[in-house]
């Protein structure tokens, strides 16, 4: 007697073959392609990446190969031209990244020299402000307001007057009349 129960289902495994059983069986084996047909598919992806099936028959007919291996092939060539990109990408952004680190390495040291002679000068008008405090010249602590010449030394009546300080001469002039002017 054999019991079937109803509303469970059978599972059934599935039994592995290896390679050597798979090749054995299907008869399918593995070819490389020629250098002509690499050649061919190459000339064909150059023109186009994608691929209608239009034209993998057409080109697995002029190359004797399924067309499945065809598809299969473009499929791996493009997986290799994107990944070739990305790292013709990854290279060009890396340059760039160096070459900003650099720039910006250049900027800091910039940056710290400016910041060193900012320091430098501030110090010196420090230095050059104090010195001007405890000095006590006559010229910088008022002397801007006080002239000789201007009343209440009684100068007001000589208008015709011409005053010359003594330490004061030009050599190689000659005397001028400066009354005949």
């Amino acid at each position: 007697m054999i019991w079937i129960c109803v509303g469970e289902p059978r599972i059934r495994k599935r039994r592995r073959k290896n390679k050597g059983e798979a090749m054995g069986v299907i008869g399918v084996t593995k070819r490389k392609l020629s250098d002509e047909q690499l050649n061919i598919l190459e000339k064909n992806f150059g023109n186009e990446h994608k691929l209608d099936s239009q034209r993998k028959d057409r080109i697995a007919f002029e190359l004797g190969l399924d067309p499945r291996q065809v598809a299969v092939w473009f499929q791996n060539r493009r997986a290799r031209w994107k990944n070739k990109k990305l790292e013709e990408e990854y290279s060009r952004l890396k340059t760039a990244h160096e070459s900003v680190i650099v720039e910006k390495c250049h900027l800091e040291a910039q940056v710290l020299d400016l910041e060193e002679k900012l320091c430098e000068a501030k110090n010196e008008i420090q230095r050059l402000s104090d010195r001007s405090e405890t000095s006590s010249s006559p010229c910088l602590s008022g002397g801007a307001d006080y002239n000789p010449l201007l009343g209440g030394f009684g100068v007001e009546g000589f208008d015709n007057c011409f005053y010359e300080p003594e330490n004061n001469c030009v050599y190689g002039m000659e005397w001028v009349d400066l009354y005949s002017m």
